[in-house]
């Protein structure tokens, strides 16, 4: 081991070593080759099983810029539109309104359009976010403890108010939940079906998908930390401890029908490489196009307006990110509280899963782990080592 791979290797190993996460795994590739990879931690500590050969992860919101990519085909293909009304393949969404945070409700400014899924500026929310007035609605309706049919999903959404005006403002939400359910509409195909013919045969990932069958379930990755993700953001007020998650309800393993927009995939590090690849080129290895250079290029452009930053998270500030139609992008390096590249986009997963992508360095970079709602900056931290190991 040299000394670049020692030192991101001790930023793994001292979050392991200290309890916060039972194993961690990360691969970041440059000039389309392995330059960093290494593995810490068990499977389980607590009950002595070792990692399984390629652990299968639950990925969560890494599943959202697959899903943007896909709706950015279908607008290659003429059968989407980033202005078209959400109401135009959703019946449901015909009737929206806001709710102000008085209490009074009132018509929406403008209409919600796919633009405005895609880049989080819909009005809809996340049941986990603390200061949005909605969320409490969305966790009546218990939205994220059910594994039915999508369709059943979005026309709950619906049936929610508005926090805000749809392009007034950033929020997080189940939007690409939404933009999955207009995939489907659109190409009369479930949204599982559609990213396996799109995507994942395209690049040949064959450990991805939103289901584990059987025979590779021993490979399925133990989920620790907090059950409920609307609870993502209400921390232990001692050190992190890791208890057993059980999230099968909601992210089943064992349902060849199951399909979230914003969700749901699970998937390796080799495999999400192979994504992230794709991601940032249109391509798969094969140098087969699945998205034009230049859709690609409009896919990772900022869309946030400056007066709408820096982007918050519940409490979390993404400072010196906007976001573009699939994921984070650097928009203002001279404010970024961690290290990272002046045009680095990506994004992440609630149980700690990351990615990113540097065009500049050529680098790609992917972390694994399984910890619903941790309150630690392990993916900064193990970033900022890959960067200083940059000659």
């Amino acid at each position: 081991m040299n000394k670049r791979e020692a030192r991101v290797e001790a930023v793994a190993r001292r979050y392991v070593d200290s309890g916060a996460y039972a194993s961690m795994e990360w691969l970041v590739r440059r000039d389309g080759h392995e330059w960093l990879r290494g593995t810490v931690g068990m499977a389980d500590p607590a009950n002595g099983v070792a990692l399984p050969e390629k652990p299968i992860h639950r990925i969560y919101s890494m599943t959202k810029p697959v899903v943007s990519a896909i709706a950015l085909m279908l607008v290659e293909e003429g059968l989407l539109r980033l202005y078209d009304p959400v109401a135009l393949f959703i019946p449901s969404f015909r009737n929206l309104e806001v709710l102000e945070r008085d209490g009074t409700s009132r018509k929406p400014a403008r209409i919600m359009t796919i633009e405005h899924l895609m880049t989080h500026r819909s009005g809809l929310s996340y049941g986990f976010l603390p200061d949005c007035h909605v969320a409490a609605l969305y966790r009546k309706t218990n939205l994220r403890e059910t594994a039915g049919p999508l369709g059943e999903m979005v026309d709950t959404i619906a049936g929610l108010p508005l926090a805000f005006d749809p392009g007034s403002k950033w929020q997080y939400s189940v939007a690409t939940d939404v933009l999955g359910r207009v995939i489907e509409v659109v190409t009369g195909k479930p949204l599982n079906v559609v990213v396996q013919e799109r995507v994942l045969d395209p690049l040949g990932v064959g450990d991805t998908a939103f289901f584990v069958p059987g025979e590779k379930r021993s490979r399925l990755m133990p989920m620790f930390g907090n059950e409920n993700i609307d609870g993502l953001f209400v921390f232990p007020s001692g050190p992190q401890k890791l208890l057993p998650a059980d999230v099968s309800n909601f992210y089943p393993a064992d349902n060849p029908a199951f399909a979230r927009g914003g969700y749901g995939l699970f998937s390796t590090l080799d495999d999400y490489a192979l994504i992230a690849d794709f991601l940032a080129t249109g391509q798969n290895g094969d140098g087969d196009t699945l998205l034009s250079p230049h859709m690609s290029r409009m896919m990772w452009r900022n869309r946030i307006p400056r007066e709408q930053m820096p982007l918050m998270l519940g409490p979390v500030r993404l400072a010196g990110y906007g976001f573009s139609l699939a994921g984070r992008i650097m928009a203002d390096h001279g404010a970024a509280e961690s290290l990272s590249g002046a045009c680095e986009f990506g994004w992440s997963g609630a149980a700690g899963t990351f990615f990113w992508i540097d065009p500049q360095e050529d680098m790609i970079g992917i972390v694994m782990t399984q910890f619903v709602g941790s309150k630690h900056p392990h993916a900064d931290d193990l970033r900022a080592a890959c960067y200083q190991a940059l000659e």
